[in-house]
C-alpha cells in the first residue's frame, strides 16, 4: 500500500470515528468533515504530513469528549449519611451542612428542576489534611457520580484551564476538558482543589478567577469554550465542589457564587479515634500486617498523634503510622520478631526520625 493510499484509509477511519461518537453536535461533525475534505485535497497534491498529525490528534480528542452518556444519580440521603459517618470521624457540623446541601439537590431533581442552576457551589475551607478531598469523594460516591480532581495549585494561566488553539504545535485541551474525558460522562463530580493557589501573580490570578466564574456560573457554564476544542461544551450537568486552605486570594465575584463550609481542625482526642479506628486498619492492610502483629499500649496514643508538635490535619499522622508499620513489617520479614508491642521504652525507636 502506498503512503497516499494509507492516508486515505486513515481519513476514512477518522470519519467513521466521528460518525460513531454518540451525541456529538451535527454542526461540529460538519466542521470536522470539512477539515477532512480539505486534508484529502491536500493529500492529492502531496502536502499533508503535519496537517494530518494535527487534525488526527484533534479528532481523537474531540471524539473522546463525553457529548452524551450520564450516570444516574442515587437520590438517597441516608446512604450519604452512612458514607460520611463511615469515612469521616466527628465533624458533625460539616456533615450536616453537606447533607442539607445535597437534600436541596435531591429535592430539586425529584421535582424536575435544574438542581445546579439553583444551588451554589460548595467551597470547603480548612487547613491541609483535615479531609476536604475525601469529603468530596464521599459525596461523589454517595450520588454514584464519577470523581475527578483538578489540582488548582498547578494552574499558572488561563490556558491551562481553557487549552491552547490547535494551530499551535503540541497544543492540547485544558484541564476542564481533560477532566471530562477522564470521567467519560457528562455529569461527573469535579473537585477544584486549592483554588486559592491558582497562579501566584495577581494579574494572572484575576484572569484565572474570571474563567472559574464562567465555569461555575450556570448562566455561562452551558457554553464553555475550550480554545483547543473551539466549540461550546455544556458543563451544566457537572457538580463542582471547590476547596481552599483560606479565602484570601479568591475573588469577591467567585465567593458570591459559592457556599462556604469551614472545616474545623481535629483535636488530639479526635485524632486518636481516627488513628485507632480509621487509619490503622487501612495501613495494616496496605503494609501486609495482621491485627495481632502490632499491639499498641493505649496510653501511647498521645505521643503518636503529636510526635513533632501540633498539626491540624491527619496526613502526618498517617505517615507516622505507615512508618511504624513498615518497621514492624521489616522485623517480621527478617525473622527478628513475630509480634511487636509498642511501649513507652521502644516508642521512640519505631517513630519516624
Amino acid at each position: 500500500m502506498q503512503a497516499d493510499d494509507f492516508l486515505f484509509e486513515e481519513l476514512k477511519t477518522l470519519q467513521k470515528k466521528v460518525n460513531g461518537t454518540p451525541g456529538m453536535p451535527e454542526s461540529l461533525k460538519d466542521r470536522i468533515f470539512g477539515m477532512l475534505q480539505r486534508l484529502e485535497r491536500m493529500a492529492k497534491l502531496g502536502h499533508y504530513a503535519s496537517e494530518f498529525d494535527t487534525l488526527s490528534r484533534y479528532i481523537e480528542t474531540v471524539c473522546a469528549i463525553p457529548w452524551a452518556g450520564e450516570t444516574e444519580d442515587k437520590l438517597e440521603l441516608s446512604y450519604l449519611k452512612q458514607l460520611l459517618d463511615k469515612n469521616h470521624y466527628g465533624m458533625d457540623y460539616v456533615k450536616d451542612r453537606i447533607l442539607e446541601y445535597v437534600s436541596s439537590v435531591i429535592l430539586l431533581k425529584q421535582r424536575g428542576k435544574d438542581a445546579f442552576a439553583r444551588t451554589p457551589v460548595l467551597l470547603l475551607v480548612g487547613l491541609q489534611g483535615v479531609g476536604k478531598t475525601t469529603l468530596a469523594m464521599s459525596v461523589a460516591d454517595a450520588l454514584g457520580r464519577k470523581f475527578v480532581r483538578i489540582a488548582m495549585g498547578g494552574i499558572g494561566s488561563t490556558l491551562e484551564l481553557r487549552g491552547r488553539s490547535k494551530a499551535f504545535p503540541e497544543a492540547e485541551p485544558g484541564q476542564i476538558i481533560k477532566a471530562m474525558i477522564k470521567a467519560g460522562v457528562r455529569n461527573p463530580l469535579i473537585l477544584l482543589d486549592e483554588i486559592e493557589k491558582a497562579s501566584g501573580e495577581q494579574g494572572l490570578r484575576a484572569d484565572v478567577m474570571a474563567v472559574l466564574l464562567e465555569i461555575l456560573d450556570p448562566n455561562q457554564s452551558n457554553m464553555f469554550r475550550d480554545h483547543y476544542v473551539d466549540y461550546p461544551y455544556d458543563l451544566s450537568e457537572v457538580m463542582f465542589i471547590c476547596s481552599a486552605n483560606n479565602t484570601g486570594t479568591i475573588s469577591t465575584a467567585l465567593m458570591d457564587r459559592m457556599e462556604l463550609i469551614k472545616m474545623p481542625s481535629y483535636t488530639d482526642d479526635e485524632k486518636i479515634a481516627i488513628a485507632r479506628d480509621y487509619l490503622l486498619p487501612k495501613i495494616f492492610d496496605a503494609s501486609g500486617l495482621n491485627n495481632d502483629e502490632l499491639l499498641i499500649d493505649p496510653n501511647l496514643w498521645p505521643g503518636i498523634v503529636r510526635p513533632f508538635g501540633y498539626d491540624s490535619g491527619i496526613r502526618s499522622l498517617g505517615r507516622t503510622l505507615e512508618s511504624i508499620c513498615r518497621k514492624v513489617a521489616k522485623e517480621i520479614v527478617d525473622g527478628k520478631n513475630k509480634q511487636v508491642t509498642l511501649t513507652a521504652e521502644n516508642l521512640k525507636y519505631y517513630l519516624p526520625k
